[in-house]
């Protein structure tokens, strides 16, 4: 149910071409797509502002329940609506060719595919199609042209499910804006020759609609697309058919489950695991290797508030746990596709040696922020940000995920090469330099800059790396006297600056002694202390503690900080964090293979967490304390954390 005109950020599923993603709700409406790629302006936008973000959607006219659920190993979206007279079933996708075809004889199409079908009885329906370009700020017409679409007799012959009774559209919708121009096309297949469908599509405004009957068996095929230029191939604009529609579909499901066919992953909650990989893979730019930390913008990470972020970048961060997952689950591919996008950013420094916190798909590193003010907001949550202000912060923590994947992929997946490593010690090198500049860190605080423990960590972590890396490849290190030197400096600093004896924990930065911080969670995942380390574990018994009594947990949710007592200069509530909260899980799983009460616990609150996955296996940024989906969504450091828990509390459970 829609409250105040918006579903719950939990009612969504997400399809995808791994250039763009577009969200599909259990009410079959398609709220909203970026296109063509994920940073692009939207064309649908309804989750933003239920007036003007536009919207593609098919409902029956009445139903009793509706269901939403992914074909097998795939990522093509079913979502059924049942009723005592008929069900009717909406498939979503969006078209990827078979790794192995010819790409001149059957290429890539951009297109978004809605598939209805009537499995049982006779429903009626209803399509709606109002696109908003441009995040909702170009004007558009909205034209109906001829279209033809002949079907040589060769064809009939060769394909035989040309031959099934069917109806193409005799006019195309085109929706021309200043900058991209758009069409809807249809085909409707039915049962009998002597019947013709009553689709038809009507004007209004700036959009189309129709209500029309379809009976069982029936399927009508929606495409949308952007509409070739003169100067594209033919074959980017192909005759629609019945034989057409169905390859397109079996290409898709074949490359999906082609994809997924190749991990190596058989621990104990695999079907979830495998979920997270299907949903990393829908956030990766395949052009580029690069994978998005969310694919949206401007979702609130609190009802009404104004942390309302874009999301739809590549955050250096996600680096190593990037890398870690896709190795660790036997994707190579993408590991090494990842890590050629990281390479090229590592050959591009800035002018004093440092590397932005985030880029875009293309490896851009101006991401100027703006705010929509003509938007709503998600639930009247305001301003609605696209571009993100926050890409030329001072984040010291980056080089250290960084430089732990680059170590990974050089353990687990291919040797570095000699300008990689050339790389790695101007990095290194900057952080010996700047490893005590007070930043934002983590979690990209607005306010006072500090010196952050997580960021001290995480320092530390870079030159560690970049240490083993030389040892283990035998690499020249001319540095490698300084580089030891400064590694213990900041170990000791840390032991001692960062350590408050009277309250016995981790905390949150060198000036902030009384506050406790989920990112202290990452110190036995990098192996910077022991997972029983006396130290970490009384960190950890305070974090256990509810908000209310000084820690981070409410209903075994963990959030970042204790919000009742920390500024970070935005203000307002937020939710748990489900990436802190997989910390955990995993903090405790590593102390359970020494301590078995930790287990335990990791166990209880994995399983728990579990539960807060949506209804097709999706986790967002946040979860509120009414357990609500919070936050940009799908979040891929979310499902990264995940896939880590997964992976180490299988591992400590077998060795238990």
């Amino acid at each position: 149910m829609r409250t105040r005109g918006y579903l719950p950020i939990e009612n969504y599923g997400i399809v995808g071409n791994l250039r763009t993603v577009a969200m599909v709700g259990t009410d079959g409406g398609m709220d909203f797509c970026c296109y063509p790629l994920f940073d692009s302006p939207s064309i649908f936008c309804r989750m933003l502002d239920k007036h003007k973000g536009g919207h593609f959607s098919i409902t029956p006219h009445r139903h009793t329940s509706n269901k939403q659920q992914y074909l097998p190993k795939s990522n093509i979206l079913v979502t059924r609506f049942m009723s005592e007279e008929g069900v009717l079933e909406i498939t979503d996708y969006m078209h990827i060719p078979r790794q192995d075809q010819r790409q001149s004889t059957k290429p890539f199409l951009p297109w978004i595919i809605r598939i209805a079908r009537v499995v049982r009885g006779v429903v009626p329906v209803r399509m709606e199609c109002y696109p908003a370009f441009n995040y909702a700020l170009d004007p558009h017409t909205t034209t109906f042209i001829p279209y033809k679409s002949f079907i040589h007799p060769q064809y009939q012959s060769e394909y035989p499910e040309n031959n099934v009774p069917h109806t193409v559209c005799n006019e195309r919708v085109e929706f021309a804006s200043k900058n991209l121009t758009m069409d809807l096309r249809y085909l409707y297949k039915y049962e009998s020759h002597e019947r013709k469908p009553d689709l038809k599509l009507k004007k209004d405004g700036r959009g189309v609609f129709a209500d029309f009957t379809m009976l069982e068996n029936d399927e009508v095929t929606f495409i949308m697309r952007q509409v070739p230029g003169d100067n594209d191939l033919p074959n980017i604009d192909p005759v629609l058919t019945p034989s057409l529609m169905n390859a397109l579909f079996q290409q898709t499901w074949t490359y999906w489950q082609g994809w997924i066919n190749q991990t190596n992953y058989n621990g104990r909650w695999r079907e979830n695991v495998l979920r997270s990989a299907l949903t990393l893979k829908l956030l990766t730019y395949e052009p580029t290797g690069a994978v998005v930390a969310a694919p949206t913008f401007g979702i609130p990470e609190s009802i009404g508030g104004s942390r309302n972020w874009d999301y739809r970048y590549l955050w250096i961060r996600d680096a190593s746990f990037t890398i870690y997952a896709f190795l660790r689950l036997g994707f190579t591919e993408e590991a090494a596709k990842y890590m050629r996008f990281i390479e090229e950013r590592c050959n591009d420094l800035n002018p004093d040696g440092s590397l932005n916190i985030m880029y875009s798909i293309h490896g851009d590193k101006y991401l100027d922020e703006a705010e929509l003010n003509h938007l709503e907001g998600y639930r009247e949550s305001r301003p609605v940000r696209v571009g993100n202000g926050a890409f030329d912060h001072l984040q010291l923590d980056i080089y250290g995920e960084l430089l732990d994947g680059i170590y990974l992929y050089n353990k687990y997946g291919a040797p570095v090469s000699y300008t990689m490593w050339k790389a790695v010690q101007k990095l290194v090198d900057y952080v010996c330099a700047n490893y005590d500049q007070p930043d934002m860190s983590i979690w990209e605080v607005r306010g006072r800059k500090q010196h952050f423990t997580y960021s001290r960590v995480m320092c530390w972590v870079a030159i560690d790396r970049g240490l083993r890396l030389a040892d283990k490849r035998m690499f020249p290190c001319p540095q490698r006297t300084r580089w030891l030197a400064v590694r213990d400096t900041i170990y000791e600093e840390i032991q001692e600056k960062c350590w408050n004896p009277q309250l016995q924990i981790y905390t949150q930065s060198i000036e902030s002694q009384d506050a406790v911080d989920a990112s202290c969670l990452i110190m036995p995942l990098v192996f910077f202390a022991s997972p029983v380390d006396e130290r970490f574990l009384s960190t950890v018994e305070r974090i256990l503690l509810p908000p209310e009594k000084g820690g981070l947990v409410a209903n075994n949710l963990v959030f970042r900080y204790n919000f009742l007592t920390t500024d970070d200069g935005v203000g307002g509530d937020e939710g748990a964090f489900t990436m802190c909260t997989f910390w955990l899980v995993e903090a405790l799983a590593r102390a359970g293979q020494y301590q078995k009460k930790y287990l335990n616990k990791a166990v209880l609150m994995f399983e728990e967490m579990l539960s807060y996955a949506n209804h097709v296996g999706l986790f967002s940024e946040e979860v509120a304390r009414s357990g609500e989906l919070l936050g940009n969504t799908p979040q891929a450091f979310s499902h990264l954390a995940f896939i880590s828990a997964a992976y180490n509390l299988d591992r400590a459970i077998g060795h238990r």
